[in-house]
């Protein structure tokens, strides 16, 4: 029962006193003079102490955010002369490995030049000296043949007309053949 008649109690209370006391019109002057007083005090408190805070970290960050785009200027125009000058020793290191792969070439090409006449040289000593040597072959070849023709001649006179062969007509004889059948071939 103590809690029906406390209810009741508020309940009286509220009624009689009209309802919510920021909105009864007979305190309305005094309600803006000091929320008028708050909020200018509130104003001077921002306006003296957290706005110039807040205005300091927020040019602290836009001088952070400059200075950072300029290092990163900086930076890039350091990169771009690096790459320049990379791009640069690439084409002297080209242009070197050409020279020398050209003066390889060159010494090469005399070294091969030289091997040749080397070569050649031999060859043509070879080939005089093979040239000397049928020559030397034909000579005795051609004296064989003589010495053969003749005892050959010698025979068939022999055997023909026995103790008819004259040694120096029939070595003439044969030296003339030879000389003709040389002349012909």
């Amino acid at each position: 029962m103590a809690t029906e008649e406390t209810g009741n109690v508020a309940a009286g209370a509220a009624e009689q006193s009209g309802g919510m006391p920021q909105l009864n019109f007979d305190t309305w002057a005094s309600q803006i003079f000091w929320t008028a007083v708050a909020l200018f005090i509130l104003y001077k408190i921002l306006n003296r102490s957290i706005l110039p805070r807040i205005s300091g970290a927020l040019e602290d960050r836009h001088n952070a955010i400059a200075d950072d785009l300029d290092r990163a200027d900086e930076l890039k125009r350091e990169a771009e002369t690096a790459t320049e000058t990379h791009r640069q020793g690439l084409a002297d290191a080209r242009a070197s490995a050409q020279k020398i792969i050209d003066q390889q070439q060159e010494e090469i090409d005399a070294e091969l030049a030289a091997a040749e006449a080397e070569a050649e040289a031999e060859i043509a000593a070879k080939l005089a000296e093979s040239e000397k040597r049928i020559s030397e072959i034909r000579a005795e070849a051609s004296g064989n043949a003589q010495q053969i023709a003749r005892e050959t001649a010698r025979s068939i006179l022999e055997k023909i007309a026995p103790g008819l062969a004259n040694s120096d007509a029939l070595d003439a004889a044969v030296a003339r053949a030879l000389e003709k059948s040389e002349l012909s071939s």
